[in-house]
This record gives structure tokens, C-alpha cells and sequence, in this order.
């Protein structure tokens, strides 16, 4: 019996593109700055001591790094502190922001995000892959999200032999 078969991989003919988010992942190192270090009797900011650490602290060890500051403290904090620390700190690291490190991851796949020609998925049928060797943040996912259901014939969520349909234009 002369069997020939003819296999077709519907994946590869089904037209979809698969956008992985692990591709816009900062590899750079993320560290939390504790402001909590820097306070009077743990309760409150003194300028005066304040300033002088500013002055004298190692800035160039930031650099290259990913900074989430917080104060893990129940304490008063005026904002001018905050601001003196990103001041400082910007010069040498990738990014700075006030908030926890998923703030911070936020914050980083979002302007990773951002440089995207969005217009290159123009009616396309997208698959956003679901599975990672990294933490993806749900906050890129949304992102993405909102930045392709403008232009996209489609979004899906997983891989492509197994989707979940998120949107579809219905024109």
C-alpha cells in the first residue's frame, strides 16, 4: 500500500505574528533604594544631614542600574528628597524612578514599548506570547495591549497552537 501524506503546518500558513515581550526586557540590574536609611531617629528627614549625604555618598555605584526608591518606613518625607535622589543618581543609572520594583519594570517596558512602529502590525493577526523565561509584568501586557488594538486585525494571548482571543476587529 503506497501511502503518501501531505503534512501541513497550519501555524506557519496561518498568518500570525508572534510578539514577545521577553525581547524588550532591560537586562540591567535592578536595585531598591531605601530612603529609610537616611532618617532621623527613623522618623523624619533632617535637610541638613540629608544634604551632607548627598554630598559625600558613591553615585558612580549606580551605575548602569535600574533604581525603584521607596521609604519602607511609616515616616515624613518631603518630596525635595526624592527629587534630590533621582538628581544624583540619573547621571549614572539607566533609569530612576520612586515606586516598588514592579513599578520599576512597569516603567521600563513601557519606554521599551514606546519605540515600537506600531504601524508594522497594521492589520496583522498578533499572538502575544504567554509563556517566558523571564517575569513579565502584567503592566507590559496591558500595555501592549492598548498600543496594537488601535492598528491590529487581532490579538491573542498564549502561543500560536494555543491562543486565547483577546480582541477582535469586527470590521
Amino acid at each position: 500500500m503506497d501511502i503518501q501524506e501531505n503534512f501541513v503546518n497550519k501555524v506557519a500558513a496561518s498568518g500570525l505574528i508572534t510578539f514577545n515581550l521577553e525581547d524588550y526586557f532591560h537586562p540591567g540590574e535592578r536595585v531598591v533604594y531605601d530612603i529609610k536609611d537616611n532618617l532621623f531617629h527613623g522618623l523624619m528627614l533632617r535637610e541638613k544631614d540629608f544634604r551632607e549625604f548627598i554630598k559625600t555618598h558613591d553615585w558612580p555605584a549606580y551605575a548602569g542600574k535600574n533604581v525603584a526608591v521607596i521609604c519602607s518606613a511609616d515616616a515624613i518625607v518631603p518630596t525635595w528628597a526624592y527629587m534630590l535622589l533621582a538628581n544624583k543618581m540619573k547621571p549614572y543609572a539607566n533609569e530612576v524612578v520612586f515606586g516598588s520594583l514592579e513599578t520599576l519594570e512597569a516603567v521600563l517596558f513601557a519606554k521599551a514599548l514606546s519605540k515600537i512602529d506600531i504601524n508594522a502590525f497594521a492589520g496583522e493577526r498578533v499572538v502575544i506570547k504567554g509563556c517566558a523565561d523571564i517575569d513579565v509584568t502584567v503592566a507590559a501586557y496591558v500595555e501592549i495591549t492598548n498600543l496594537l488594538t488601535p492598528v491590529v486585525k487581532s490579538i491573542m494571548y498564549g502561543e500560536p497552537c494555543s491562543t486565547v482571543p483577546i480582541f477582535k476587529r469586527k470590521d
